[in-house]
């Protein structure tokens, strides 16, 4: 049975970084960030129920959700993003059953790799065989955090809020990989390799 391992980290550690490594050397990656996303743009029913809950102002005329207007919503108000989190987290999971299935017969690795940024938060982390950490400072975070999404600092505290504080991530998890522009990536993603193919042997 091949085994499910989940990356997580706090926004802008550079666990999406990390999850490209494994998907240079051949692993499968589940990218959960991206196919909410996906989902919340093409699923007939993530859309209805957003706009039940958000109102349909949230979808532009040719159909695109206003990312950053629900943003301003959620991440200042920690019951609405429960309610957002309660339509697309269960069609996140049915997205990921199905693309589980679909791997291929011949895949050679001992495991896949899904990538969440809350995993730990939907408690997504208790159907995972192992959970991968990625650290980074906070203030390289923020740093990293502003420069890709062109946001405030502030902005980036409110999404920070909503995470776990990493001592929590470091309790549960299996191996914590150093993002921090010290440690090399490289050489840490092997060693998680080599403990999580001993696991699965």
């Amino acid at each position: 049975m091949i085994g499910q391992i989940g990356i997580t980290g706090g926004i802008g550690s550079g666990k999406s970084t990390v999850a490209r490594i494994f998907g240079g050397i051949g692993y499968r990656i589940y990218e959960a960030d991206a196919r909410a996303r996906m989902l919340t743009q093409e699923d007939p029913e993530v859309i209805a129920e957003i706009k039940a809950a958000f109102g349909g102002e949230m979808y532009d005329a040719e159909g695109n959700l206003d990312r950053a207007r629900l943003a301003g919503i959620v991440f200042k108000d920690p019951a609405q993003l429960q309610i957002l989190n309660s339509i697309v987290h269960p069609a996140t999971a049915r997205d990921f059953t199905n693309w589980l299935a679909e791997t291929p017969p011949d895949y050679a690795k001992k495991f896949v790799i899904k990538e969440a940024a809350i995993l730990f938060e939907t408690g997504g982390w208790k159907q995972s065989d192992g959970i991968i950490t990625v650290y980074a400072p906070q203030s390289l975070r923020i740093e990293r955090v502003m420069k890709r999404d062109q946001v405030t600092e502030a902005q980036v505290l409110d999404r920070m809020a909503n995470q776990w504080p990493d001592a929590e991530k470091f309790r549960l998890a299996d191996f914590v990989v150093y993002n921090d522009g010290i440690h090399p990536l490289i050489p840490q993603v092997m060693e998680a390799i080599r403990y999580f193919d001993e696991k699965f042997s």
